[in-house]
């Protein structure tokens, strides 16, 4: 039996900006919400998304995202 484990994506409210930069960079994991700023709609980070993912964690200016 193999075990993958997922990697797990969030964001931190209080430290985001709302530049937009995560949902441009990997919008299947990252989006805006209703008061402008970012969310990790889908925080279950999927094998073959890893890479977008942890770019949008590197670029971010402010660094409020977390992907482990």
């Amino acid at each position: 039996m193999v075990t993958i484990l997922l990697m797990k994506a969030k964001v931190d409210k209080d430290t985001c900006i709302g530049c937009g930069l995560c949902p441009d960079i990997c919008p299947e994991i990252f989006q805006m919400d209703d008061d402008g700023k970012a969310i990790a709609y889908k925080p279950d980070v999927p094998e073959n998304l890893a890479d977008s993912a942890q770019d949008a964690e590197s670029q971010c200016p402010v660094n409020a995202i977390t992907v482990q």
